[in-house]
């Protein structure tokens, strides 16, 4: 998946404030501590309005009076509305860092598990490295959002509103001078807003991209070494980072032209200020405390005022990380049980196929959710019936369909149209989590997680098993190497089980596919990394198992497909011929063509 796709806004004319108002379900548990904090950043920005106040008196009292006793006074006033200060932003502080810890986690948590539930093509469609940055970059920054800039710009509206009456009621004319930059500086800062969000938006895409580059060379390490492609590799890299630099600098800019207007305009209207409050001074329309204390205010305000650049440029980053992790959130996950279609339907499915009971395909069609309108189906009109307990192997050339067949049963993808039954039942009408009881899978590349062995392999079975189940489902898929490792089955495999061979790694998905014991077994061609001896050693304690189950096999060699009691040969997305592996090579010529080349392969 590129930015430019799967990773598009969804809602691209959304305001910033309706984008980060979607965080509030989240926030609200935690509102009271915010709220707190809030009120206690207001009251600490606001006693710095006091300090210009306390000189006023000071300059206008005992500095013009020359009263030693009132400047100490003064200063021990100023010493302690500092300490009052400090600890008031302290507090605030202390009140936001445990909760906004958890509403990160809570999103986290809430993200991992909505991808679980997420469709397989959704996952085919969006690159790792994109969901991995909504995970983590753009969470970072909707917790720093929601830490500062959250609080602050409420803090600093107060704080300049506050400032700005403070001043008008000091001397309405200079405050009058001060206040002429705001209507220049609003339009600046919604001109900002505009171009910035869109530019924040391209950087947080590129991250995404950059980190799916990191994730395939680490992955590909292999590859990357063995075929000596790591200038190639570099190259792509230094591309998208010169690319992501470029977007950076772009925000840099905007962020310091918006700055430079924010920081000048008011530096010139102090400056003006200065120059007529000094002329009233003179003229004795005005005390110089007031001038003290008037100037002190628009000081105290510089800080306001100066940092709503980058606060707004905060504001947009998390608006548009809230954007790119709503985007995956409102993704359709699977239903998790029956819908009331799928009820409707359940019923009368069953009276047809009461008495057959096995696997059942239903005039099956299928094709991908994004495949174009008019592109033919991948599968079309597959009727087929793989009776209780009978085993039977998916033969086709490679494209004809088989693997998709195969990830129906387990609904990893949705039928287009007709339907699949287990034992008389539509398997739309049953809960995910029963489906995936019954049906256990091996697929031909197996996926092994960083975990031990053990716990690879008995992901497939209930809670309930234990060492026996274990060392049985090794047993069958001829994996006691396992037991020669390091720490036995406690042994760590790394990431990928990348620390085994390939065709350990087959087996390991194998015993895992067995451990529970399924009713139902569908096997991608779990064979395929084998040597010839071991694979024949597999084949005899697999087919004690297979006599078990009812079972449906993707299968290439010859030795694979005579574990299947029936054939069905798969072409063009259709069944082309069912019956026994000697029926189909006296009969079909396909058939006997795949064979022959098998058995080729195989010498």
């Amino acid at each position: 998946m590129t930015t430019s796709d799967a990773a598009a806004p969804d809602h691209p004319d959304r305001s910033t404030v309706r984008s980060l108002l979607r965080l509030w379900p989240y926030v609200r548990p935690v509102r009271a501590r915010l709220f707190c904090a809030a009120f206690v950043a207001v009251v600490a920005s606001c006693l710095a309005l006091v300090f210009p106040l306390i000189l006023k008196w000071m300059v206008d009292g005992p500095v013009t009076g020359h009263d030693p006793a009132g400047v100490w006074l003064g200063a021990l006033y100023l010493l302690l509305l500092g300490v009052a200060e400090a600890v008031l932003f302290g507090l605030r502080r202390w009140l936001v860092a445990r909760p906004l810890a958890g509403v990160e986690a809570a999103m986290r948590a809430d993200l991992y598990r909505h991808l679980q539930r997420l469709p397989v093509a959704f996952h085919d469609r969006w690159a790792s490295g994109q969901l991995l940055s909504r995970a983590t970059t753009d969470l970072m920054l909707v917790r720093m959002f929601l830490a500062f800039p959250l609080t602050f710009l409420l803090v600093n509206a107060v704080t300049i509103l506050s400032g700005i009456a403070i001043m008008l009621a000091q001397q309405w004319t200079l405050g009058l001078v001060i206040l002429a930059p705001a209507v220049p500086v609003m339009i600046v800062c919604w001109l900002f807003e505009r171009r910035y969000s869109e530019v924040a938006r391209r950087a947080q895409d590129q991250v995404g991209d950059l980190t799916t580059v990191v994730e395939e060379s680490v992955l590909g390490i292999r590859i990357i070494k063995g075929f000596g492609r790591h200038r190639s590799q570099a190259r792509a890299f230094r591309e998208l980072s010169r690319t992501l630099r470029g977007t950076e600098l772009a925000k840099a800019r905007l962020l310091a032209s918006i700055w430079g207007v924010i920081v000048t305009l008011p530096e010139f209207a102090i400056g003006a200020a200065l120059v007529l409050g000094t002329v009233q001074v003179a003229d004795g329309k005005l005390s110089a405390g007031t001038l003290v204390a008037f100037l002190s205010t628009a000081l105290a305000l510089r800080w306001p005022v100066d940092s709503i650049g980058f606060l707004l440029a905060m504001s947009q980053e998390a608006a548009t990380a809230t954007e790119r992790y709503f985007e995956v959130m409102h993704a359709t996950p699977e239903s998790d049980g029956t819908t009331a279609t799928a009820a409707a339907t359940t019923v009368p499915a069953a009276r047809e196929s009461a008495g057959e009971g096995g696997l059942r395909f239903h005039g099956v069609e299928f094709r991908y959710p994004d495949a174009p309108a008019d592109a033919p189906p991948v599968l079309a009109r597959i009727d087929l019936h793989v009776r209780p307990g009978e085993s039977m192997a998916l033969v086709g050339a490679t494209g004809t369909g088989k693997t998709t067949l195969t990830a129906l049963v387990p609904r990893l993808h949705e039928v287009t149209s007709g339907r699949i039954t287990l034992d008389g039942r539509d398997i739309t009408g049953m809960p995910r989590e029963e489906l995936r009881e019954l049906v256990a899978v091996a697929f031909e590349e197996p996926t092994l997680f960083s975990a031990t062995v053990g716990e690879n392999v008995l992901m497939g079975a209930p809670g309930t098993a234990g060492r026996a189940e274990l060392d049985r489902a090794l047993s069958v898929a001829q994996a006691d190497f396992a037991h020669t490792l390091p720490q036995g089955t406690g042994t760590q495999v790394g990431e990928q089980g990348l620390s085994l061979s390939g065709g350990q790694r087959q087996r390991l998905a194998l015993a895992r596919a067995v451990v529970g014991r399924p009713r139902f077994l569908v096997l991608d061609d779990p064979l395929s990394a084998l040597d010839v001896h071991t694979e024949a050693a597999v084949e005899a304690a697999l087919r004690r198992v297979l006599a078990e189950t009812t079972a449906l096999i993707v299968a290439h060699r010859p030795s694979t497909v005579l574990l299947a009691d029936r054939v069905a040969l798969i072409s063009d997305g259709r069944i082309a011929a069912v019956g026994t592996h000697h029926e189909l090579l006296r009969t079909h010529a396909e058939y006997a063509h795949l064979m022959s080349g098998a058995e080729e392969d195989g010498r």
